[in-house]
């Protein structure tokens, strides 16, 4: 009897496992909703060289809808904040003396396919973690602004370089939404068969140069007309605000921004997410 123990514990523990994997399998993750929480930073005229150094809150919530184990498409909206100034380009004598700056909130609603790395199984414990990749298409609004002595000035409507004037009618006025692309890279971990948390970062790619209200080249001092009481428009103290560093920059025609690459943000968040799950009977064998 002592020669057939170890064959017949080998066959409780090959039914024991199978009874395992066929319980695992029986639970099937329909989908997950979630929050998400970060930090957002911008990339454009003002900062030209991509530096990370003014991150700004970001929050998000999602539904992510799963397609198997490997794919899902997520539909989800994010609040963020980005601003940037030429005073933090410390190495760029031209964009300090430029002083321009600005910041905006940003709404967001985007649509995009998660592709996991690896199988992904809420509740079972060989396959509760994969890394991804994700990209899609989104919409967002934006309003730059910029404080002038205090007060906050929304830039849009002050057409800084000649937008709606009859001096520049190639120069229609920006509007307040626009399309992004997101495309990154997270990490998912199951940490119970309810609840998974993760990491991602995604880079934003977008449609629009007027993030930051910088674009093309100045327009000249003589286009902002003064009020009707001789004092200087906003739209001629905030079109050129080199005058503040020293002398003006602001000649007609000289460059402003750089038209030929659109803005762009990033977003890295901390992702916690509640499972969706049904129960689907496992099969005889």
């Amino acid at each position: 009897m002592k020669r057939y123990l170890p064959i017949v514990l080998a066959g409780l523990l090959v039914i024991a496992g199978e009874r395992t994997n066929a319980q695992y399998e029986s639970i099937v993750q329909e989908g997950e909703f979630g929050l998400s929480a970060g930090a957002a930073h911008y990339f454009g005229d003002l900062n030209t060289n991509a530096r990370v150094n003014r991150p700004k809150l970001a929050i998000g919530a999602f539904f992510r809808k799963q397609f198997g184990n490997y794919i899902a498409l997520r539909v989800g909206a994010h609040f963020a904040q980005l601003g940037y100034s030429d005073v933090y380009n410390k190495d760029n004598d031209y964009q300090k003396r430029r002083n321009l700056s600005f910041n905006t909130n940003i709404w967001e609603l985007a649509v995009q396919g998660d592709f996991n790395f690896f199988k992904f199984v809420p509740g079972d414990p060989y396959y509760g973690f994969t890394p991804y990749v994700t990209l899609g298409i989104g919409a967002f609004s934006y309003d730059p602004y910029a404080y002038f002595q205090g007060q906050k000035v929304f830039l849009r409507p002050l057409g800084t370089e000649g937008q709606g004037t009859a001096a520049y009618p190639d120069r229609k006025p920006y509007g307040t939404m626009a399309f992004c692309f997101p495309f990154g890279v997270g990490v998912k971990y199951n940490w119970n068969d309810r609840m998974n948390i993760g990491f991602e970062i995604v880079h934003r790619f977008t449609n629009t140069d007027f993030l930051d209200d910088v674009s093309q080249t100045y327009v000249g001092a003589d286009k902002f007309p003064p009020l009707p009481d001789g004092s200087p428009s906003l739209g001629f103290l905030l079109q050129d605000r080199s005058y503040e560093t020293g002398d003006v920059i602001g000649i007609e025609g000289r460059q402003r921004g750089y038209p030929k690459q659109k803005d762009q943000y990033i977003m890295a968040e901390i992702t916690v997410s509640f499972n969706l799950t049904s129960y689907r009977c496992p099969t005889a064998k």
